[in-house]
């Protein structure tokens, strides 16, 4: 008799079957799931650990002398304190061979803004080439030598934030981890001193140049570096913002502060009443006493200013904006930048420019409350993009599978922390580095600040840059390590060819005298 064990085996596996096909259908399917990720994971476009370089040689002529200069495109990665990489940082440097060679760090503001403007249209050796103040053709772009490149002078490194340019987060690190006034502010100065050690820059003597936000990166980087072991020669600030807190709505302080910006504007537009003065800086001067005296005073005073005060400050505030008394009155005397820049021309249906007063624009709704575009801002971004994208793939020769971003907010879920905590003090959930800034000068009394301002730049006005560097409390000793500098120009003082050569003129000045 045959044996039934195999026969009852053999059902036991016939009943088990659908039990198991119902486990290795799941199994397969996770497998194939996992297999899929890998692979989109393995063609992701990421930033590299390892850091890379890409150089090439150029040849820059300034002022009719010739540099021979190397212009490198690369990454530094970024650590936490356990040696964890988190961040791989972006830069192009330009550099030259010489002996004591200063290195300067140059970065733009945003916050999350890469480098791209300050690349293309400052100092580098070669850079676009713009009207002034006029809208910039299409292609093909004006690009080219660039007689006022500072490559005589200094060496020079453009980084991008993280989240801009071709900057990433690593790993498990979150956007978030970077996306703050202090946070932004640490991976700025592990890369800053990453740069100097692989390259061997810790003796020469290092600036860092900062534009708009970059500024109050600036502020408070000056510290962080000078408390981490690197002594900083010079902080260049260029269209400045180090207050944001006194800049809030509601505070007296940011009417104040566009009074010589108002005044600058209305007599280049040739508004100011009874006839242009001859000088501009006299003119400013003027709206300077004016806005610190009376006008302070006055607004200081809220509702309980009297009729005859509102009426005499009227008067004096119309001289200084070009706005017609009434206009001033019906506004209290405050009058906001978009209202500014929408009622100044308003009779000629035109509005001005907020990056840059001098430009004009004209709105569908002439009647509006408000401006409709910025005309300063429209045109100038296809041009630095394209022109950038070339010199660096094609020039350069940098490949990356990464795609260029201009900010960090094309990344999205951009959120940024303006909470910063100061060197002395509790912690502010609004960022003031003046402190920082201060601090760094005790500390290190050979530092020296360099402030550039346009006249006609509505973004940052140069009145409020004088209060906020002046609130330092300098003792007498160290104010004149505080140098300040003006040019008929906007934000972006560079797009000005003649405040572009004045500029590099008092640059070059500025390294010759840190230099002895």
């Amino acid at each position: 008799m045959r044996s039934s064990l195999p026969l009852a085996f053999a059902s036991l596996l016939a009943l088990g079957a659908p039990a198991l096909a119902q486990k290795e259908a799941p199994d397969a399917a996770k497998h194939h799931a996992d297999t899929v990720a890998e692979q989109v994971a393995a063609n992701w476009a990421s930033a590299p650990v390892e850091e890379v370089t890409q150089s090439s040689k150029g040849t820059a002529r300034v002022d009719g002398k010739a540099i021979a200069y190397t212009q490198t495109a690369g990454t530094l990665t970024i650590r936490d304190e356990k040696g964890k990489p988190v961040a791989s940082m972006f830069y192009t440097a330009y550099t030259a061979v010489g002996k004591n060679r200063p290195v300067t760090f140059f970065y733009n503001g945003g916050p999350g803004s890469s480098s791209l403007w300050l690349r293309m249209g400052s100092f580098a050796p070669e850079h676009v080439r713009t009207g002034n103040p006029e809208a910039v053709k299409p292609a093909p772009f004006d690009v080219g030598p660039n007689n006022d490149s500072l490559i005589g002078s200094t060496d020079m490194v453009f980084l991008d934030a993280i989240g801009a340019g071709y900057s990433r987060p690593l790993g498990d690190a979150k956007p978030s981890d970077f996306y703050g006034v202090d946070q932004d502010v640490d991976a700025f100065a592990k890369a800053i001193i990453r740069y100097t050690t692989k390259n061997g820059r810790w003796t020469s003597p290092k600036y860092i140049f900062g534009e708009s936000y970059g500024t109050t990166r600036s502020g408070a980087l000056a510290w962080q570096l000078e408390d981490r072991g690197l002594a900083l020669n010079g902080v260049v600030l260029l269209s400045s913002i180090m207050n944001y807190g006194v800049r809030q709505s509601g505070f007296d302080t940011i009417h104040i502060g566009y009074i010589p910006s108002y005044a600058a504007t209305a007599w280049y537009h040739n508004r100011v009443p009874g006839g242009r003065p001859a000088s501009l800086e006299q003119f400013v001067e003027e709206s300077r006493q004016f806005a610190n005296g009376p006008y302070a005073t006055a607004l200081l005073k809220g509702q309980d200013i009297t009729t005859e005060e509102s009426d005499q400050i009227a008067q004096q505030l119309s001289r200084f904006t070009g706005l017609s008394v009434d206009y001033l009155k019906r506004a209290n005397l405050r009058v906001s930048l978009s209202r500014f820049r929408k009622e100044l021309l308003r009779d000629g249906h035109e509005t001005i420019g907020r990056f840059d007063s001098r430009y004009k624009g004209i709105d569908a709704d002439a009647a509006g409350e408000e401006p409709e575009y910025d005309p300063s801002s429209t045109g100038i971004t296809g041009l630095y993009v394209g022109s950038f994208l070339d010199q660096v793939t094609r020039q350069i020769g940098y490949k990356t599978d990464l795609s260029y971003r201009l900010s960090a907010r094309e990344g999205g879920d951009f959120k940024w922390d303006w909470s910063h905590s100061p060197p002395e003090g509790g912690k502010q959930n609004v960022a003031d580095v003046t402190a920082d800034l201060s601090a760094a000068m005790r500390t290190n009394p050979h530092l020296r600040i360099l402030s550039l301002n346009g006249w006609y730049d509505m973004a940052t006005p140069f009145f409020s840059t004088e209060r906020d560097l002046k609130h330092m409390m300098l003792e007498p000793a160290l104010r004149p390590n505080l140098q300040f500098k003006y040019y008929p120009a906007g934000h972006m003082v560079y797009l000005n060819p003649e405040a572009l050569h004045q500029m590099r003129l008092d640059m070059e000045r500025y390294y010759a005298e840190g230099a002895r």
